[in-house]
């Protein structure tokens, strides 16, 4: 569902359309009445059709949007937060775990939330990443964004620039780059995964010149990441490690702080990029960008994004399927 008063709902309803022939497909936790009433709003023909489990979806999708429902208390505006559906929202996060734990779906996609809306509702999570990791009773989130390009995994995520450098250590980039190691093994099916280690300084700190995290906690980091097999590279200066040439060298970049990850991705593709959640138990992706009230209700949202996390997420399921037999 995410956000019901952002893009949500117009880009699950593009998404459906572009996908629906196919041979893939997928079901919303949504609030149907609410998706036929933004579908008429803005002159969409998009017939939706409840689904009472997970097993209708394959026969339905070809001719309808599946939705299995949860229902809204409160009516829609786009473009306004009303925390009092809030509950839905965290509902239909809740039920997605629920179903994927069980086996019952081959993974989740989630929708943009608006945090700030669902505080008022008692969400107490810096975001959907440390919901989802709390849900599955897992302890480090890690989150991964990807497109065709790149692939990025922040050190740190939901944190100040000013907390992230100091609560920067050793054990927090092997930790990020074991999971990362393993996930592009399992999850991508690259059999010889290559990690780039960002500095965190300006030229990777220059030999100590603009200081000396790469030589304290950086390379020794590196170091145990190599005493364990994984090919880990650097620290690499982040400002020459992106560019097309330098991105061939390696399969996933670890960066330092949120920013110094997202701001390459985002550059080099803005609408095809995919937050992927590593560590979990069950697979978990999300388009990369937020709710986007400002044109939330106008049929302006580009949903390249969330059909680039739905495919990627069809593609981790079947590479850990293949793994299980």
């Amino acid at each position: 569902m995410g956000e019901p008063a952002g893009i949500g709902g117009e880009i699950l309803m593009s998404a459906w359309q572009a996908l629906r022939g196919s041979g893939s497909h997928f079901f919303a936790i949504d609030d149907p009445d609410r998706l036929r009433k933004l579908a008429s709003d803005l002159g969409w023909e998009i017939p939706i059709a409840e689904i009472s489990g997970t097993q209708d979806t394959a026969a339905v999708f070809p001719d309808a949007l599946p939705v299995f429902a949860r229902r809204l208390p409160y009516p829609v505006v786009p473009g306004h937060g009303d925390s009092r559906n809030g509950r839905v929202v965290i509902d239909a996060i809740e039920t997605a775990v629920q179903m994927a734990t069980a086996g019952q779906i081959g993974g989740l996609v989630t929708n943009p939330i608006n945090k700030a809306v669902l505080y008022g509702a008692g969400f107490t999570y810096p975001g959907h990443t440390e919901f989802l990791t709390a849900l599955a009773g897992v302890e480090t989130p890690l989150m991964m964004l990807a497109n065709s390009e790149l692939r990025v995994v922040p050190v740190s995520i939901h944190e100040s620039l000013r907390n992230a450098v100091v609560n920067l250590s050793i054990e927090a980039i092997v930790r990020k780059g074991r999971i990362t190691d393993r996930a592009l093994r399992e999850d991508f099916g690259i059999a010889e995964p290559r990690l780039a280690v960002a500095g965190l300084n300006p030229h990777a700190g220059e030999g100590g010149a603009m200081g000396t995290e790469e030589q304290t906690i950086v390379r020794p980091a590196i170091d145990i990441l190599r005493s364990e097999g994984v090919s880990a590279i650097g620290p690499m200066p982040p400002d020459t490690m992106f560019h097309a040439a330098a991105r061939s060298g390696y399969d996933a970049a670890i960066c330092m702080y949120h920013d110094q990850a997202l701001i390459p991705l985002k550059t080099i593709d803005f609408d095809g990029g995919v937050n992927v959640t590593l560590g979990l138990p069950f697979v978990r992706t999300s388009p990369d960008h937020g709710t986007a009230f400002d044109i939330a209700g106008t049929g302006k949202a580009n949903p390249e994004s969330l059909i680039a996390a739905i495919r990627l997420a069809s593609d981790i399921a079947a590479n850990r399927a293949r793994l299980r037999r």
